[in-house]
């Protein structure tokens, strides 16, 4: 169907995907949960038909089952959020399928760690982020909740330094769709969320238990909610790439008991059998140093160079946390350091993106695009440069130092370790040390350093080795993405492969956040994963 075929850029409009809907009034229903149920009710559907237009062009009709949101745990704090949607294909292209063991697409839609709702959706990639398009509440669903315009607009970040939305991978779930795959997209909690008493109820980690109390909720209706429960692959883009990271890292952990206990999520397992991630924005506690060692000779987008005081000090933390990390390049590369970093990551990375973008041009286009980037080496078959070079091409650096936790609490991350009434808090000993604000403490609270492990898949990785993790990984990032350092997802991939996981890494070349170029490729990887063969002909 070519579904599996490389497609052009989708974060830039490049991809060869459509699609348009209709909906059977017929055979609809309610499909909302009566409160405090976890039992999915396998009728209560609509019948809808879609068209996409596959990754080389050809249109494939869907007719497929759409369940409206579904609020996944027994006591919500908020179902407007805590809710999911659930799409299966019944008719491909005039032809009946099965999709009872299909593989289950679960794609997130947070971006910027801000909240996701699926609640007013009516159709497949209905999720959307508070801040970024896609489907809004329509309102709180009681006195507690509220979600604002207003009040996100107030919270750190909404000057444009945090994150993308996850919408970049909505094409991974038409696509999932048209393949014979279930797609059920969860909503969660997201940081700017406020009730009635100024609390904020939406910050680290609800999100990641939201997410985990989803599969839950799925993986406890088996035999009644459509597809194989033992087959969930995570989707998400920028903060909710590290969310499906961190899904995939934690499965079943107990350091998250409490938290589900506490909203009602099903006695089920959480752990998922593949994690796909693009930009992941994770590690936190470690990204400002990262950024730094990664960043630091680009000048903003003003001009300016950062303080280089500042940036040096944290380039000497990340060069300390790197060498504690003992990571082994791929490849053979071996033991990676903040030295060698920039060689790997030409070597194992960047140059093989070069080439792989060059290969595919025309020899009109290779040879205009070779002369307006000379730092380039082309020999015919592969491209060489340095990681100089490489930083000048890529050219202004999107953050200020530090990028994560701001000395003024300005960063989105900030918000994101708030906490009660209070807005944002450092989560760093660096930047609270540094504290601008004259409001913070100069001390980390004593409770951040537990919600960091919460959020962090290297915790369970690295600290606390999870055997019950996903062990196939699709990461995906730009080489122009400097939203963060390049080199966090290549220490996640490197330490997932160190473990003896299947891991698919790979940079698009002069791509920036939330580039997807290849889902078809990711749709394809799916089912060699899992092992499916298709929907079966009915």
């Amino acid at each position: 169907m070519g579904l599996g075929a490389t497609a052009g850029v989708a974060a830039v409009g490049g991809i060869a995907l459509s699609a348009n809907a209709s909906s059977d009034s017929k055979s609809s229903s309610s499909s909302s949960s009566s409160s405090g149920s976890l039992v999915f009710d396998p009728d209560a559907y609509t019948k809808l038909t879609k068209t996409v237009t596959d990754t080389e062009g050809t249109e494939h009709t869907v007719v497929y089952h759409f369940w409206k949101a579904i609020t996944y745990v027994a006591k919500p704090v908020d179902a407007t959020y805590q809710s999911l949607i659930v799409s299966s294909p019944v008719e491909i292209d005039g032809k009946a399928v099965d999709a009872s063991n299909a593989p289950i697409l679960l794609a997130n839609s947070i971006g910027g760690y801000l909240p996701a709702s699926v609640a007013t959706a009516t159709e497949v990639g209905g999720g959307g982020s508070a801040m970024g398009g896609g489907a809004a509440p329509s309102g709180a669903p009681s006195a507690s909740a509220s979600a604002s315009a207003s009040a996100s607009a107030a919270a750190p970040g909404a000057n444009g330094n945090t994150n993308a939305t996850g919408g970049a991978t909505s094409s991974n779930q038409l696509l999932a769709l048209a393949a014979g795959y279930v797609v059920i997209e969860p909503g969660a909690r997201g940081r700017t969320l406020k009730n009635s008493s100024g609390e904020y109820y939406g910050t680290a980690p609800a999100a990641i238990v939201d997410l985990k109390a989803a599969v839950r909720y799925v993986k406890s209706n088996k035999g009644r909610i459509p597809g194989n429960v033992e087959r969930i692959v995570s989707a998400g883009t920028s903060a909710g790439g590290a969310l499906s990271s961190l899904l995939g890292a934690s499965g079943d952990s107990p350091i998250y008991d409490t938290y589900l206990k506490g909203i009602g999520a099903a006695d089920a397992s959480d752990a998922i059998f593949a994690t796909g991630a693009w930009c992941p924005i994770t590690d936190l506690e470690h990204a400002d140093g990262a950024y730094e060692w990664n960043w630091s000779a680009n000048n903003l987008s003003t001009g300016k160079l950062v303080d280089q005081t500042v940036s040096k000090a944290l380039q000497a933390q990340f060069a300390e946390y790197q060498a504690g990390l003992k990571l082994r390049g791929l490849g053979g590369f071996g033991p990676l350091n903040a030295r060698n970093l920039d060689a790997y990551m030409v070597e194992q990375y960047l140059e093989p993106s070069a080439t792989t973008y060059l290969a595919a041009l025309s020899d009109s286009a290779r040879a205009t695009y070779l002369k307006a980037n000379t730092f380039i080496t082309w020999d015919g078959s592969e491209a060489t440069f340095t990681w100089a070079d490489f930083l000048v091409h890529v050219g202004a650096r999107k953050k200020d130092t530090p990028a994560f936790d701001a000395f003024d609490l300005s960063a989105g991350e900030n918000n994101e370790f708030g906490t009660g009434t209070t807005l944002a808090r450092h989560f760093t000993a660096y930047g609270a040390k540094n504290d601008s604000t004259g409001l913070a403490s100069k001390r980390v609270a004593s409770d951040v350093p537990a919600k960091l492990d919460l959020m962090n898949p290297m915790f369970h990785l690295v600290e606390k080795v999870n055997p019950n993790r996903s062990k196939h990984w699709w990461i995906r990032l730009g080489t122009k993405d400097s939203d963060t350092s390049l080199t966090v997802a290549a220490n996640l991939a490197a330490r997932l492969d160190n473990l003896g996981d299947d891991v698919n890494h790979i940079y698009y070349w002069d791509e920036g956040h939330g580039a997807n170029t290849d889902p078809g490729d990711f749709i394809t990887w799916i089912a060699k994963v899992t092992g499916y063969r298709g929907p079966k002909k009915k």
